[in-house]
């Protein structure tokens, strides 16, 4: 079987869980998809100095067509914090321009290390603080737009070094600090998350198609399509289903479930 057609199926598969955690607890589906196809990816013969980008290229606008069928579905059910978006959209996108140039400041292990330990942090926070989670949506949101802008800047710069969505930053932080109800703080992750992929994918295309470097056969700009396609024919449908699931469960088991999440990200960067 043709290594392409290979990697198309083995995205199906890919493509189910990314979709159904995308909208079942609000993020990208980039700490899922990258580890899977930085190992499918050299099988096409793709040099190893063109992995990372288009293994990233790929992820991200994998990440920006799930978003689309997430970000309707929870529009439809009222997840969606309108009144936030704003200087969160506004924050997250100057952060994802400026993020290229923090990359050649800070070192990228110092970074994944601040990163696992806010991730652990949050993750303690979110499961302890899950026996509040009934008050919490009846609490006031308490934020400013100033404060909303300048953590969206900060998210926008750290998603776009480790090419994520940026949801596992920021619904912690909608969640404990903002005291947002966790259903509306998933909403609003999705539509930043669509934003941070957008203008990703954008970059990555851009320099894909300027690339000297031979980049296997169905490849367009550093996005690979036979990866993209196995991934988006299935999560465009699983999306929906994450997130009526997250409509039937109590707040408190979403609040753990993401907790849970936190945990295995900070390990598996503390262990990389």
């Amino acid at each position: 079987m043709d290594i392409s057609l290979q990697i198309f199926m083995i995205c199906l598969a890919l493509g189910a869980a990314v979709g159904f955690f995308a909208g079942l607890l609000g993020i990208g589906g980039g700490l899922i998809i990258v580890p899977v196809l930085i190992l499918l990816l050299p099988l096409t013969g793709l040099p190893v100095e063109s992995t990372m980008p288009m293994v990233l290229a790929t992820s991200l606008a994998a990440i920006l067509l799930t978003a689309v069928s997430t970000l309707i579905t929870h529009h439809k059910k009222g997840n969606i914090p309108h009144s936030f978006l704003p200087p969160m959209l506004l924050g997250v996108g100057l952060g994802g321009l400026t993020g290229g140039f923090f990359a050649d400041i800070i070192p990228s292990n110092t970074l994944k290390i601040l990163f696992a330990v806010f991730a652990m942090l949050m993750a303690i926070q979110m499961w302890f603080g899950a026996k509040q989670s009934d008050g919490c949506a009846k609490t006031t949101p308490l934020y400013s737009s100033y404060t909303l802008f300048a953590v969206c800047l900060l998210i926008g710069v750290i998603a776009s070094l480790l090419g994520i969505g940026g949801g596992v930053l920021l619904v912690p932080f909608l969640t404990a600090i903002v005291k947002l109800d966790m259903r509306r703080a998933i909403g609003a992750s999705a539509a930043v998350g669509f934003v941070v992929a957008a203008m990703g994918s954008i970059g990555y295309l851009g320099a894909g198609l300027k690339s000297p470097i031979m980049l296997p056969e169905w490849s367009f700009g550093y996005v690979y399509l036979p990866a993209l396609f196995g991934i988006i024919c299935v999560s465009l449908f699983t999306a929906p289903l994450g997130v009526s699931v997250a409509q039937r469960l109590p707040v408190k088991v979403l609040k753990r479930c993401f907790s849970i999440l936190l945990f295995i990200v900070a390990a598996e960067i503390f262990i990389g």
